[in-house]
């Protein structure tokens, strides 16, 4: 009985101190001031560098009536974006098509949500697949959204990641 009085005991001395020791730390006085918000430019600027040179792999599911199907691998690349003006974007996806490795620009509205970029497909017909919508989410290296083509549609997301770089060697 004494070795579990002492152990309560001990502990209950080491949450005390940790405590005390929690309080005596100095206040963080960076709570108060707000970081500045990034400007229109900033926030386009740092969404055409996440999809330029970038691999969007992820997941996706088909939907219908309300039911989600299993999960597939997915993978998508984007060489770049380019911003029309106002809303109108322009995302130059590569595309394996027929056969052949193509370069397709597709043509997108990209709206806000605060800081976070919205890109809108409406109704894009795909030579061959129908006619198709989307609306993707982008918040940091992430992407989340649903798509919808005629009868059909689905939910995907994944990450996104961006081809280095290449630097030149270092020689000794």
């Amino acid at each position: 009985m004494n070795s579990t009085l002492i152990s309560i005991v001990t502990a209950l001395a080491l949450l005390v101190a940790g405590h005390a020791a929690a309080q005596d730390k100095p206040k963080d006085t960076s709570a108060g001031k707000e970081k500045p918000k990034p400007t229109q430019e900033e926030l386009e600027a740092k969404f055409k560098a996440t999809l330029t040179k970038a691999t969007m792999a992820g997941r996706w599911c088909s939907l219908k009536n309300g039911v989600m199907g299993p999960e597939k691998e997915d993978k998508y690349t984007i060489v770049g974006v380019t911003k029309l003006g106002g809303d109108a974007w322009v995302i130059n996806a590569r595309m394996q098509y027929g056969g052949k490795d193509i370069v397709a620009p597709i043509p997108v509205q990209v709206k806000w949500a605060g800081d976070t970029p919205v890109l809108i497909v409406d109704q894009i017909p795909i030579p061959g697949g129908g006619v198709y919508s989307a609306r993707v989410l982008f918040y940091d290296q992430s992407y989340a959204g649903t798509w919808w083509g005629g009868d059909h549609g689905g939910l995907l997301n994944g990450v996104i990641t961006n081809e280095k770089e290449d630097k030149p060697s270092e020689t000794k």
